[in-house]
Order: C-alpha cells, then structure tokens, then sequence
C-alpha cells in the first residue's frame, strides 16, 4: 500500500466512530453485504438489529455483533415486515437508520422464461423494501433518521437475463428518489448504493450461469470487485447521511453516461443473445436465496 492509499484508510478510520451509537436496522442480515456491513457497524460501536430468513446464519450474524437483536422475517409479507420492525425497534429504544439490503437475483428469459421469477423477485426487491420503508418510516421521519437503499449499477445498465433483477433496483432507486422528496420535510435523508458485481453469493449464484457466460463471452461483465471498499462506502454514508456511494469507484461514471453505457452493451452483446436464450430455457437455477412459500399476488400467465 502506498503513503496516499494508507493515509485514506487511517484517515477513514479516524472517522469510523462517528456511526458510534446509531440505532441501524439491516435487512437482509444473513450474508453477503448485510452480514458484512452489520459486523463493522458493531466493531465501530453501533447499535445494529437484524432481520431476514436464514435464521442459522442471522443468528451466528447477531452473535458476532454482541448479541444483537434479530429476528426471522419474510420480506414479502407486509404484515410480518411492520411486526419485526416495530419489535426490533422498541429493542434498540429507538431508530436511526435503516439498510434496505435484502434482495435475490435469478436468471429470467423475459419471453420464454417462468414468469413467477419476477413475481418472487418483485416481491422481496421491491416490495420488500416498501414494506420495510413503510414500517420503519415513522421511526426515522427525525432530522437525524437516514434510509440507505442498496440498488445496483443494474438498475441503470441493463443485460439480457437480467431483465427481472434489473427492473426491481431500477424500482428501488425510483422508490429512493420518490422518498427523499417526501421525507425532506422531517430533516431525515435517503441515500441510494449503486454496486457492480461484488465477491457475493448473490454475483455468483445469481448471475454467474452458463447461459450468462455464454452471451457475454467471459464469467462476468465488469469483473469481481471485492466487498471490503463497498462496506466501507455504506458505514461512511450512514456517518454521513449521503445522498449516494458507489463501489468500485468508475460506478459513478458509468451512472453519469447511463444513456451510452446502454448503447455500448447493446452493441457488444448482439452476437451471443440466441445461444444464451437457449442455454437458459433448460439451465437449472434458483434464487440466491430459497424464499418461503407465499401466496401469489399476480396474475400467473397462461
């Protein structure tokens, strides 16, 4: 490491305790950036809670953070969502941010493919995050209360296959935009996380299939990017309040010519899309995350 870069990490660290004492609820706890995220919030002294489904993981997740609070909880289920939230939040005596992180991914023909993925999908992306907003919304409507939205880079850019998972974070980012315009009046502040693919089972269950690698040429579109500087983004926009982070750092430039970045993967992907499109129809995949039984919302197709 050079004198510059350790200089920014020791400077960073010096600033890590500001997130000291913050009541921050994280969806999604399980693995990946959720767990990541809520064991450096505990080591830099926040207070954190935890919600999501694999209760095995969430539960060795809350031991790592002091015993911290957690609970089971279905996304996709309004009323369970407004339950937790409010439970979890009496526990931490009160609330300061929330980390809407909770999301799945699975391949999607649009017009061939299951149409139930982008039910599920939809369901926990979008929904889940509405539902978690709308129940955690009082508790951070404050001039302190802060909402960090994880979108994706896919909300902006969007590949073949990826069709479901990119129309939940775009849903996400407009549900985040839509936010800080309604809650600007209390002094509470939303920030929205756009990442590329990061060294996550959601990257390489989700999106790392034959019929992927079959259309791009290669394993993934940008490369792995690790997980480290994308959470350390997070805690400094909950110190923060920002209003967004990226990870790696080009996101940010890819997000400001979006209308061209389109256009370049429109043309450099229109050889390979027939042969990916058939590899899909019989490739078995699932969801980064196996999701409970949950009655349909949708109308199923024919």
């Amino acid at each position: 490491m050079n004198a510059s870069a350790a200089g920014h990490r020791r400077g960073f660290r010096r600033s890590a305790p500001r997130v000291a004492g913050k009541r921050i609820l994280i969806t999604g706890a399980a693995r990946g950036i959720g767990a990541a995220l809520a064991r450096q919030l505990h080591h830099h002294g926040a207070r954190v809670a935890l919600l999501g489904i694999e209760e095995t993981l969430l539960a060795q997740v809350a031991a790592d953070c002091g015993d911290a609070p957690w609970r089971y909880c279905d996304i996709g289920d309004p009323a369970q969502v407004q339950r937790v939230v409010n439970s979890l939040t009496a526990e931490l005596g009160g609330l300061d941010a929330v980390v809407c992180n909770a999301g799945i991914a699975r391949q999607l023909s649009l017009l061939s493919g299951d149409p139930t993925v982008l039910e599920e999908t939809l369901t926990v992306n979008v929904l889940g995050v509405y539902y978690t907003l709308r129940a955690a919304g009082p508790h951070l409507a404050h001039r302190d209360g802060y909402v960090l939205l994880i979108s994706s880079l896919a909300a902006a850019i969007h590949l073949p296959l990826a069709g479901a998972y990119s129309a939940s974070k775009a849903a996400v980012e407009a549900l985040g935009d839509t936010l800080r315009i309604e809650l600007r009046h209390t002094g509470a502040r939303v920030g929205m996380a756009y990442f590329a693919e990061l060294d996550t089972e959601m990257t390489s269950r989700g999106f790392g299939t034959e019929a992927a690698r079959s259309i791009l040429g290669r394993s993934t579109v940008s490369g792995i990017a690790p997980l480290g500087p994308a959470i350390d983004a997070c805690e400094r926009a909950l110190a923060r309040r920002s209003r967004r982070i990226v990870s790696p750092y080009w996101v940010s430039m890819v997000l400001w010519c979006r209308p061209l970045a389109q256009l370049l993967v429109d043309y450099s992907l229109r050889g390979g899309v027939a042969g990916g499109l058939e590899i899909a129809r019989t490739e078995p995949t699932g969801f980064t995350t196996e999701q409970p039984a949950r009655p349909r919302r949708m109308r199923k197709l024919a």
